[in-house]
Formats: C-alpha cells, structure tokens, sequence
C-alpha cells in the first residue's frame, strides 16, 4: 500500500538512459560550387569518414557560437552564418559513442559564408584534414549521415539559386 491507498505497479525492468548530443555544423559552398567538408580523426568512431565542420555545442554556448568556433577550429577559416538550412535528427542505437547506450544526435546546420583565412587542418582534435570537394568528386568518398544530409541541402540550394548569385544572402529561400 502507498500513502494514496493504491498498489504500486509491477517493478519495470530500469534502462539507462541514453545520450543526447547537439551540434553545430557549416555548410560552406564557394564559387566554383566546392562543399568543405573535414576527415574524422583517430579519436573519433568513424575514423577517416568525411563530414561538415562542425562539432557539439559546449554547456551554455548557443549554437551559433559553436558553428562559428568549430568551423575555425577544424579548418583555419572564419566565417558568418546566413541562415539556418535544416536540423538532422538520428537515434543510434547501442552505439559505441555512447558506451553501447542509444545515442540521439541532432545536428544544427547553418548555410555559413567564408569571410576569412587560410585553409589548414586541425591537429589534435575531432578531424585531421580539411577539403573542399566537387560534387563530381564526393562520389568516391565516405561521408557520415549528416554530411550527405547536408551536401543535398547545400546543393539544392546553389540549383536554386544558381552558381555566383547571391545564394547565401540573409532572407534568401533554401
């Protein structure tokens, strides 16, 4: 009996709570419609796979922040974000970034503009190259989900709007 006078229910068997990651990522387009993207590292579980710069939003960063930080972190460029472009959204169950526990991964991806410097890879971080890659040329590279999630993204947009408009401008359509 509880204080309210009911049976309590049946013991339920206890799951572990899962982890949930929200990140920040770049989708950089230039002028002659080159994506960058950057090479996971050894640290990371899909080694020398292909993704957007990007990485995971710091406790009480905002998300523009962190797509800003993590995209000079991981290439050596600096760049202003135009708008938002989409929201990926993955459960990945038992996976090993989560020690086996299910792992919800929500990616924020911004249609960010490069303003400055030069490209350089990350040492000692979360990827350990950087490229810009044609769309002819992404056919023979591996890509993790987000990346090819927002390659189309990325892409559809220059069809949109067409290579050297102003595609990225604030309040243009994706």
């Amino acid at each position: 009996m509880t204080e309210t006078g009911n049976v309590p229910p049946e013991p339920r068997e206890i799951v572990e709570a899962g982890r949930t990651r929200v990140g920040g990522y770049a989708l950089c387009v230039d002028d002659e419609s080159r994506i960058l993207l950057s090479r996971l590292s050894v640290i990371e579980v899909d080694v020398g796979a292909w993704t957007l710069p990007g990485g995971g939003v710091e406790f009480g960063e905002h998300p523009d922040a962190a797509v800003i930080r993590e995209l000079a972190e991981e290439t050596g460029l600096r760049g202003e974000i135009e708008q938002v472009a989409g929201v990926f959204s993955h459960v990945y169950r038992k996976s090993r970034a989560a020690q086996g526990r299910d792992f919800h991964f929500l990616g924020i991806l911004y249609h960010v503009q490069i303003v400055s410097g030069e490209l350089r890879d990350e040492v000692d971080g979360s990827t350990d190259m950087a490229a810009w890659f044609s769309r002819a040329e992404l056919a023979d590279v591996r890509l993790v989900e987000i990346a090819r999630y927002g390659i189309e993204l990325a892409f559809a947009r220059r069809q949109v709007a067409g290579p050297g408009e102003a595609a990225g401008r604030r309040g243009t359509t994706t």
